[in-house]
């Protein structure tokens, strides 16, 4: 008797011990799930609230880049209407420069005069102590003549050299390019007869009889 009973009192000390340790695990289960599911709410509202918020930045960038862009557009086109006029501008100035100089080349400058006057002078200290009429014609009026040629050649071929740059540069006005070709046809026949000139080619020293 005293076998069955301590044999039933440890079988229900048994059970009494799995039961308290199932009902420990629920309580525990329960526990875990209320938890997960009382911190499951808050953060699918902070993800919401960070998409939301991600979203908001979105619409403000691109509120704020539409107007830069073009505020960008039409600060490109204020700057290129300018950099335009005031390279058609140059063109039109160095154009007008080209038939200037082609016109100082053909008529003659007063730095030519000047040239030439001081040439004379040199030729007539050169041949005062004593010269042959030869001598005479040549260092009093010879260098004269060369020395202007010179002056006038080199405006000549300054108007050759601008008229021809202005020729070569893209989309200029009709009336830029007529002037410019003016002014190199000019120039070169400029430099043509100076070039004749300088080496008596069209036109040549007196001389004195033998």
């Amino acid at each position: 008797m005293d076998t069955k009973t301590t044999e039933k009192t440890a079988t229900s000390k048994t059970d009494e011990v799995a039961a308290g340790t199932s009902a420990e695990a629920a309580g525990t289960t329960q526990a875990a799930e209320t938890a997960a599911d009382a911190g499951s709410i808050p953060a699918a509202e902070t993800v919401a609230d960070a998409g939301a918020a991600v979203a908001a930045e979105d619409t403000a960038a691109e509120l704020l880049d539409e107007p830069d862009d073009e505020l960008d557009d039409d600060e490109l086109d204020d700057e290129e209407a300018p950099s335009a006029e005031a390279t058609g501008l140059g063109a039109a100035a160095a154009a007008v420069v080209s038939a200037a100089l082609s016109a100082v080349a053909l008529t003659g400058t007063w730095t030519g005069k000047v040239v030439a006057e001081r040439e004379t002078l040199i030729g007539q200290i050169k041949t005062s102590a004593g010269g042959t009429p030869a001598q005479q014609i040549n260092e009093i009026y010879g260098d004269a003549w060369h020395s202007t040629a010179l002056v006038n050649g080199v405006f000549a071929l300054l108007a050759v050299i601008v008229g021809v740059l202005v020729l070569t540069l893209p989309r200029r006005p009709v009336r830029v390019r007529a002037v410019a070709v003016a002014g190199a046809v000019l120039g070169g026949l400029g430099l043509l007869l100076s070039v004749g000139t300088y080496f008596d080619l069209f036109l040549s020293l007196p001389t004195t009889g033998s």
